[in-house]
């Protein structure tokens, strides 16, 4: 599609509104990843030592766990965002901006990393897990030492389309208030017409995709 760059504010607004536009956009990924991250690793912990083959089962916690993660995974991340929006209100004191943001993509992004995790987790060899009991190892150090030792790479991968995901989602809630690029694209881009500030958007989008995604990569390599 041809695209008039003439008529487009893409330089202009560069210093202004899309480089600041890129710090949300990053303060939103890095802060919601690592809460979501701290929280899916508890869930997942728990759901892996409660199933019904974990090392300490107990079917009440992992039902009620389970479900609360399946419930939640089931509505868009958009219409999360909104229905959250009087818990932002309170905690934040405000439900617009990339600080307000980052309670809605947390609850969002939780389950989805608590459920990648734990099915790393559930992918270990059952061998090794005897082998370490055996020699009177505790739960904890079964979780710890041998069970995220050994998944380790499965994590990292998972993690990477984590990342990808909740990067998304900050774009979704950019057309919420939340700022950030995607705010930039809705509103300099798509409601004024200027198409080469839409895809200037999706282009520092795509960078950043492929960013995380050669960073996991790497990682993935070097722990493999």
């Amino acid at each position: 599609m041809f695209v008039d760059f003439s008529q487009t504010r893409v330089f202009e607004y560069l210093p202004k509104v899309i480089w600041p536009a890129c710090y949300a956009t990053f303060a939103m990924l890095l802060i919601s990843l690592l809460l979501s991250t701290v929280i899916g690793i508890g869930i997942a912990v728990v759901l892996t030592l409660t199933r019904e083959e974990g090392l300490s089962p107990n079917r009440y916690v992992y039902r009620f766990l389970n479900t609360l993660i399946d419930a939640i995974r089931s509505f868009p991340a958009i219409i999360l965002i909104v229905v959250f929006t009087p818990l932002t209100r309170w905690i934040v004191g405000t439900s617009v901006g990339w600080v307000a943001a980052i309670i809605p993509l947390t609850i969002v992004a939780f389950p989805v990393i608590a459920r990648l995790i734990e099915n790393a987790l559930s992918e270990v060899d059952k061998s090794v897990i005897l082998a370490a009991r055996s020699f009177g190892a505790s739960n904890a150090q079964i979780i710890g030492k041998v069970m995220f030792f050994e998944a380790m790479p499965t994590i990292v991968s998972s993690m990477t389309f984590a990342s990808i995901q909740l990067l998304a989602n900050t774009a979704l809630a950019g057309a919420v208030g939340a700022g950030g690029l995607g705010a930039v694209a809705l509103t300099y881009g798509y409601q004024r017409f200027d198409d080469a500030m839409t895809y200037a958007v999706v282009c520092i989008l795509s960078v950043i995709v492929l960013v995380i995604q050669y960073a996991g990569r790497i990682v993935y390599r070097l722990i493999k």
